[in-house]
């Protein structure tokens, strides 16, 4: 762990110094390491709800990226249907109508 070597004051009301002060005393830490400890916790929070925001857009890119694969493969499913068609000499579904591959 970095030692603490720069100060930041910090004015409070009289009352908030003696809440401060008693949460430090009944966590068994002098106020400096309580107030560092509860900055922290509070960045980590930020840090916390940042990663949160970045997992729903995540999960949305996800889902929209699955659903353009399964399109893609229905559409290549689609196409060999239309080249194995094509190979057996059977008559062939187009859009729009019906064609068939000439006898060679």
């Amino acid at each position: 762990m970095t030692t603490a070597s720069r100060r930041i004051p910090v004015l409070v009301t009289p009352a908030q110094r003696v809440r401060i002060a008693k949460m430090a005393k009944k966590a068994g830490l002098p106020i400096g390491e309580f107030m560092r400890r509860a900055a922290d916790s509070h960045l980590s929070r930020d840090d916390e709800e940042l990663l949160d925001g970045m997992m729903r857009q995540l999960r949305k890119s996800t889902v929209r990226t699955i659903a353009a694969a399964d399109r893609a493969i229905a559409i290549i499913d689609a196409s060999n249907r239309r080249i194995d068609a094509m190979l057996a000499g059977r008559p062939l579904k187009v859009r729009g109508g019906t064609a068939t591959r000439k006898a060679a």
